[in-house]
């Protein structure tokens, strides 16, 4: 799923990810509660697998329940870019928790190949599965409308397994519906070993978001596009380089460099450079904005490990050529 863009006032973005994670964790219960009574009225092998993916589907959305809390905390002294990663390890353990889950499934699966045992109270069976399925769906639909106003990793990831949970619960239905319908005994393992399979899958993508933030990595084009629109949107701003962006769960951090009039007073440089994060902030009202003056032509190359680099040059503006040597 791409991004929604970081335009979102952070004290509504935080009340829409406080909202939605108490939801999953309302939903969480309730599965795995009604999975638990059939699972022991039936026996069902696909229904132990399902049972299981909620119980830490409960598990990982207690954790996003206190992570999307933690991540909004104001810096303080031990953490001056903010708390917002802790939505990132909230995924990674949500992760983990999949890959366990995938693992726990899978072994049962194979354990009732060996000893195909009947499906019993199929009915009842069958219906919690439906019910789930209709539980399930109403949450990964909430938690989409939250995703396109906000850039919560941990949500992101929360979805990311009850949209699988969707596509497991229904191969868990029709397991136990080919097991106590048609007496295929075989298709309840094949449809624990299809959750496992689909479990597995969510995981690495949830993996995948939460590490591109651990990482640092760059926001989306898009996004860096609009960043050098609004910081040259001035006709006194030459030029804009260096640009290096990340997010941290609810928050965004930019930095540039800004190439200005080398005779303009300190204070004027000043004031372009402040009418430039007002413009930013406005568009991303979470962010944490980082500008360096550079006089244009007179600036000494930046060294160091981060210094000046060929392909950031790509990305320099032609607005103004560079005076003449």
């Amino acid at each position: 799923m791409t991004a929604a863009p970081h335009n979102l006032p952070l004290a509504e973005a935080a009340a829409l990810t406080r909202r939605i994670t108490l939801l999953s964790v309302a939903t969480a219960s309730l599965l795995v509660a009604i999975k638990a009574a059939a699972w022991l009225a039936s026996g069902s092998v696909a229904l132990l697998a399902s049972m299981a993916d909620s119980g830490l589907d409960l598990v990982a959305s207690l954790a996003t329940f206190f992570a999307v809390r933690y991540a909004t905390v104001p810096p303080d002294a031990e953490h001056r870019f903010g708390h917002g990663k802790a939505e990132a390890f909230a995924s990674l353990m949500q992760a983990g928790l999949v890959f366990a889950s995938a693992a726990l499934v899978t072994r049962e699966a194979i354990a009732r190949f060996l000893d195909p045992q009947p499906v019993e109270q199929g009915g009842w069976a069958m219906a919690v599965m439906a019910g789930s399925i209709l539980v399930t769906g109403g949450l990964v639909y909430a938690q989409s409308q939250v995703l396109k106003k906000t850039t919560s990793v941990a949500v992101a990831g929360d979805r990311a397994h009850y949209f699988s949970d969707l596509a497991s619960n229904l191969a868990a239905l029709l397991g136990i519906a080919g097991a106590a319908l048609a007496g295929l005994t075989w298709l309840d393992p094949v449809a624990g070993l299809v959750v496992a399979a689909l479990l597995v899958w969510a995981a690495i993508g949830v993996f995948r978001e939460a590490a591109n933030q651990l990482m640092d990595h760059e926001l989306p084009d898009a996004e860096r596009a609009e960043i050098r629109r609004l910081a040259l949107d001035d006709p006194r701003v030459m030029n804009v380089h260096q640009l290096r962006t990340r997010a941290s769960g609810p928050y965004v951090h930019m930095q540039m460099h800004m190439e200005l009039d080398p005779d303009l007073t300190l204070e004027a440089a000043h004031r372009v450079i402040v009418e430039a994060e007002r413009r930013l902030l406005t568009a991303f009202p979470a962010a944490d904005i980082l500008i360096h003056a550079d006089p244009r032509g007179r600036a000494e190359p930046h060294g160091g490990a981060f210094g000046e680099t060929r392909p950031d040059d790509a990305e320099r503006s032609n607005r103004a050529p560079d005076p003449a040597p």
